[in-house]
């Protein structure tokens, strides 16, 4: 039976399933040790209590590490799986419109389209068009450039817009998500602005008290 066949995809050739003669060895602390016959490289990493791995078959002679298998192949999942989340967390939202989309629709769209960018997702805006609608193709690019124009502060224009069929689509995505870390230090800072506008305005309140009190009203 072909051992090749059974391994998964992502799977190395480790120990005795390594059957070439030859092997340029690499120790568990990445020092190049050269060539080795592989009976006395996998002798090595047995008595290390570890593995001998074929990390580079296409290389002549093939480079195998001495290393802890199940932990590499551990830490690989766990690269895997965090770059698959941080795919997910890039989704897109689709924001849909009409070549006759009212001002307030259109900016409560815009409103929601702004949420969906700081929360670090993608936004497809489309426009369908329905049968003479299609003349009026130019009030799709009106609306198209002024949501663009509407969010420029919290993304960019990935996908300029373009026709398929009778819609029309824009993709728009996030400059940078921010995290809930973020948002709390903004509304922190936006609340201290408020409060020291508050303490100005106060403060002139009471100039203004005061001189009224400090005129004399016989003047």
């Amino acid at each position: 039976m072909d051992m090749r066949r059974n391994r998964g995809k992502d799977d190395l050739r480790t120990n005795r399933r390594i059957r070439i003669p030859e092997v340029r060895l690499i120790d568990e602390n990445n020092e190049q040790l050269g060539v080795f016959i592989t009976r006395e490289a996998l002798r090595r990493a047995e008595e290390s209590g570890l593995d001998l791995v074929e990390i580079s078959p296409q290389a002549r002679p093939p480079v195998c590490k001495i290393m802890d298998y199940g932990k590499y192949k551990y830490e690989q999942s766990k690269k895997q799986h965090e770059q698959r989340m941080r795919q997910a967390i890039v989704a897109t939202k689709e924001i849909k419109m009409r070549p006759a989309t009212d001002d307030h629709d259109f900016e409560v769209k815009v409103r929601h389209a702004k949420e969906f960018l700081d929360d670090g997702y993608k936004v497809k805006f489309s426009i369908r068009f329905r049968g003479r609608e299609m003349a009026h193709i130019d009030l799709g690019h009106e609306r198209m450039k002024r949501a663009a124009e509407e969010i420029k502060a919290l993304g960019e224009v990935e996908y300029y817009p373009k026709m398929e069929g009778r819609q029309m689509f824009m993709i728009v995505a996030p400059f940078k998500r921010r995290t809930k870390a973020d948002k709390q230090h903004v509304k922190a800072d936006e609340k201290k602005v408020s409060n020291k506008s508050k303490k100005v305005e106060k403060t002139d309140d009471k100039a203004t008290d005061d001189k009224a009190t400090d005129v004399n009203p016989s003047e």
